[in-house]
């Protein structure tokens, strides 16, 4: 280190020579360096006083060998050396390792020779014959020349040749070790022959009993392996001239590049240039600080030594002695990274930066920066208080209101109030802002209302409660407070008016809501608080309560502008919260009051239902049972598209008109047209009535499923047809469940251009017949497929009742919170009892009209039905004698008794009669109108063979007075 700062010129005297000195020293170097200067002393003058143009002039004029001793130069020489040394370490490398690789691949190659002829079969039996040499002579020498090597010998085990490439040397002594292979080893050794270095080895020939019995040696010149790759070493040495050429020329670029940056100075000029460096590195207003390894102090600059007040022979001495605040010697010393750590020197802070200088090579020790920040931190502590109450603010928009739900928005406020502004929250509403109306006795306005002078209490309910504790007394979760005149509470909510109380046991008017309880507050720790009432779009909905506990500190007034701040926030979530409450129970209670409340009677199905409305919203689903004629029952089920009152009144129209089609008896497709007609028109005329009152265009139905099916038990067959829906699912007595995916789809209603097919099929008794919308099956993270299969497991259960079938499939696939309406039906079907049923075929003669009435009495004496005998025969003699006289083909007759008494004319006719009033002198014409005056009901339904035409009569009370059916 003493090196170093003598050439810099940063120790003690060296820096504080005079300028006499330094300029005759440059002169000095100058007359050596530049033989014109000597001409002169204007020429030595005109150097020293031109800039870094002027000398690179001056250095054009200097002799050729001038450039080596630039440190561009330099860093040349020294560059392309060690490129050269490098290219030649990796030939010589290469050459030392070819060779390597050359006599390893001899040793291989002889040592594979000899053991495959030692192995050959036979090779011991022609060891040990009358006439080795002839049996093996010429095996070896095809052996030899298949090989590539240069001899195959075989010998017995006292060394005596068999064969050699020379047949005079047959039967000479082998020239080489074979000890080791005598006593069964490989053996293997270079030698240098005649050929020059060669490799040899040596096998034991052995017979079955494992004894040697024989020698085998073969060798091979090391050259003649080696070969290949000396005739590579041209290319190799052409591959490295082109890498140093490579190398020189970058190099050469790098040479470029840094005599541009150095701007050509040799080491005395950086020298000078590194002097001033010094001079600026005093001139700044930022301390540095030098700590070499063994931490001493190295360097100070002026700053640093003003900082730190430090003597004039600190550089040198270790950091320990010079007096600094402990953390900051320990952080001079330590070598660990620090990157604006805030330390004392005497009254003031420094920000001090510290970083280690051997990193990428460099030398041992560490390097410190040092700014005066003490007239910042009184300034940095209010932009931090600013930032952070901006951060807790953000924070509390992100939180609060994640819902709209009011309950749910102010306990988020709570909770988040608490650990970051207070020790527990209150969140105290008025009963009528949890209904989503407007509070009646709240401010109305910024200043104040009616005040709390007319001594009434103020109640509010406690709405949501959060605290670092659970055991305080404070009301608990939903009671209804009437808070006294002079609590804080009921002030903020009739003025609209802040109330700090700093120390609460020095307040009166909150203990006078309940003494006792008011002492055990403060008993508990609790001894500020803060009152803020929640005040949104002029009308205050509550009030907010801050309280401390924990934090010695009481509520002070910038306390006072944070929680307006963070209540105003939050109030406006909670009225919006209100304004969805009343928006959605309107809605709600518009839905359900067009949705069936009970279900009508009937014995064909079983039937059990559920309905969920949205939970962001009432959407547009709906369903039905209606009985039809002939104790048959229809199921309707569908989904207006949307949400909203325009839904949800949507849907009670189109419920309203599946009604008036289903008095009519139609077919399910024919039902589904006539809706999907419906509705066209109803988008056309709100179109219309939108273009005239200037809206350029309404809200128009973008479309509505539906599924209508009709439930004969007498027959057992249902007939379905749907618009866009799901399939309903069949589940079998077994529990096998069947989705109808091969029932016909139409389009959804109001999009027209396609008919409506019916489908029918026969359900066994006891069957569960499933309807149900898209909303039970379809969720944002659950694709349809996923959620009909879930619905088939929770379906797939024998046994159940439809109500208990209806509760496990929402237990299986209700979301926890529904986006979109849930309807679902579960119809178990019943048949009617063949008893209950009386069919007859009526030839077409007048005179079978007596014998019917005969037989019908009978079957309504069978039936207990005497007391309606009468009617029913006079029912049925103007039906048949209608078809006798009227209609042609087979007429039949049957007769159901189920909750009312049926009788059922059919005829292949498709004309419908039609009520009149006969005239007195008319002689016909009173048939039907009598059939009306005796039937509760009667009407006419069409088939595919004609038409039927129905009446019902109520059943007369069973001999005990009970009810039939």
């Amino acid at each position: 280190m003493t090196d170093w700062r003598n050439q810099r010129g940063h120790q003690g005297p060296r820096r504080q020579r005079s300028a006499r000195e330094r300029n005759g020293h440059d002169a000095a170097v100058h007359e050596t360096e530049v033989p014109q200067a000597r001409q002169s002393r204007q020429a030595r003058e005109r150097y020293e006083g031109q800039g870094l143009r002027g000398r690179r002039r001056d250095r054009k004029r200097r002799r050729p060998g001038r450039g080596v001793r630039t440190v561009a130069g330099q860093v040349f020489v020294l560059q392309v050396g060690v490129v050269l040394l490098l290219v030649v370490a990796a030939v010589v490398a290469l050459v030392l390792q070819s060779r390597y690789d050359s006599e390893r691949e001899a040793r291989n190659r002889s040592m594979a020779v000899a053991e495959s002829f030692a192995n050959a079969p036979g090779m011991a039996a022609a060891m040990r014959g009358a006439d080795p040499t002839a049996a093996l002579q010429p095996l070896a020498e095809r052996a030899r020349k298949g090989s590539g090597v240069d001899f195959v010998v075989a010998m017995s085990t006292h060394g005596i040749r068999y064969t050699h490439p020379n047949p005079n040397r047959i039967g000479k002594h082998f020239m080489g070790s074979i000890e080791g292979a005598v006593k069964g080893r490989t053996v293997t050794e270079t030698f240098t022959g005649t050929l020059g270095l060669s490799v040899r080895s040596v096998v034991p020939v052995l017979d079955q009993r494992g004894k040697v019995v024989g020698l085998v040696s073969a060798g091979i010149t090391i050259k003649k392996v080696s070969g290949a790759a000396n005739h590579q070493l041209p290319l190799l040495f052409g591959a490295a001239a082109a890498a140093l050429a490579l190398a020189t020329v970058g190099t050469a670029l790098v040479y470029g590049r840094l005599r541009r940056q150095t701007h050509g100075l040799d080491p005395a000029e950086m020298t000078r240039m590194y002097e001033h460096h010094d001079a600026v590195l005093h001139a700044v207003r930022e301390g540095v600080l030098i700590v070499s390894g063994d931490g001493r102090l190295v360097l100070a600059n002026d700053e640093a030594r003003r900082l730190f007040d430090l003597p004039h022979d600190a550089e040198g001495r270790l950091v320990a002695e010079l007096g600094f605040d402990p953390g900051t010697a320990e952080l001079l010393v330590s070598g660990r990274p620090a990157t604006d750590e805030v330390h004392t020197a005497g009254e003031r802070l420094l920000s001090v930066s510290h970083r280690p200088t051997d990193r990428n090579g460099g030398p041992p020790g560490s390097v410190a920066t040092l700014r005066d920040t003490t007239e910042l931190r009184a300034l940095s502590g209010k932009v931090d208080l600013a930032r952070n109450r901006l951060k807790l603010l953000y924070d509390a928009g992100v939180s609060i209101g994640t819902t709209l739900d009011v309950v749910r928005t102010a306990q988020e406020l709570a909770e988040y109030a608490v650990a970051r502004f207070a020790d527990y929250v209150s969140v105290d509403l008025a009963d009528s802002v949890l209904r989503g109306e407007e509070p009646q006795d709240g401010a109305a306005g910024t200043t104040g209302g009616g005040g709390s002078a007319d001594g009434r209490p103020t109640p509010l309910r406690r709405t949501a409660l959060s605290g670092i504790r659970d055991d305080v007394p404070l009301y608990p979760l939903g009671q209804l407070i009437r808070f006294t005149p002079n609590a804080p509470q009921a002030q903020g909510f009739r003025t609209g008016v802040v109330t700090v109380v700093p120390v609460l046991s020095d307040h009166g008017g909150w203990q006078e809501q309940d003494p006792d309880q008011a002492r055990k507050i403060v008993d508990c720790g609790i001894h500020s608080m803060i009152t803020v009432p929640l005040r949104a779009r002029g009308v205050v909905l509550g009030v907010a309560s801050f309280m401390r506990a924990e934090k010695p500190e009481p509520f002070e007034e910038d306390d006072v502008s944070l929680a307006e701040e963070l209540v105003t926030r939050a109030a406006v979530s909670i009225d919006n919260a209100r304004r969805y409450t009343r928006e959605h129970t309107m809605a709600v209670t518009l839905q359900r009051s067009l949705l069936p409340r009970v279900l009508p009677e009937q014995n064909a199905l079983d039937v059990a239902y559920r309905y969920l409305p949205a939970e962001s919203g009432v959407g547009g689903d709906w369903f039905d049972v209606i009985p039809l004629p002939g104790a048959r029952v229809a199921l309707v089920v569908g989904d207006v598209v949307g949400h909203g009152l325009h839904a949800a009144a949507t849907m009670g129209r189109l419920r309203t008109a599946v009604h008036n089609f289903s008095t009519l008896d139609l077919p399910p497709d024919e039902i589904l047209s006539h809706l999907d007609d419906l509705i066209a028109r109803i988008d056309q005329d709100e179109s219309h009535s939108a273009l005239a009152d200037g809206d350029g265009g309404g809200e128009v139905i973008i479309g509505a499923t539906c599924l209508y099916a009709i439930y004969d038990p007498v027959t057992r067959r249902c007939t379905m047809a749907r618009a866009g829906h799901p399939p309903p699912a069949v589940v079998s007595p077994d529990g096998s469940v069947e989705f109808l995916n091969d029932l016909p789809v139409g389009p959804p209603l109001g999009l027209g251009g396609l008919p409506f097919e019916t489908a029918e099929l026969e359900l066994p008794e006891g069957s569960h017949l499933v309807l149900y919308t898209d909303g039970l099956i379809e969720k944002r993270d659950r694709d349809i497929e996923t959620g009909m299969e879930m619905l088939g497991d929770a379906l797939s259960h024998p046994g159940r009742s439809p109500e208990q079938t209806c509760s496990a499939v929402l237990d299986a696939l209700l979301p926890e919170r529904p986006s979109d309406d849930i309807a679902l039906i579960v119809a178990r079907t019943r048949i009617l009892e063949p008893g209950r049923i009386a069919d007859w075929e009526v030839p077409s003669e007048p005179a079978q009209v007596a014998e019917m009435r005969a037989a019908v009495a009978g079957k309504l004496a069978e039936w207990e039905l005497g007391d309606v005998a009468f009617t029913t025969e006079l029912i049925l003699s103007e039906l048949i004698t209608n078809a006798i006289r009227y209609a042609t083909g087979p007429i039949r007759v049957r007769l159901l008794c189920d909750r009312s008494l049926i009788c059922e004319v059919s005829d292949t006719s498709s004309t419908s009669p039609h009520l009149r009033y006969a005239a007195t002198t008319d002689e016909g014409g009173r048939g039907l109108f009598l059939v009306s005056q005796f039937a509760d009901r009667w009407g006419t339904r069409y088939t595919a063979e004609g038409k039927v035409i129905w009446t019902e009569q109520t059943l007369p009370p069973s001999k005990n007075g009970k009810p039939r059916g």
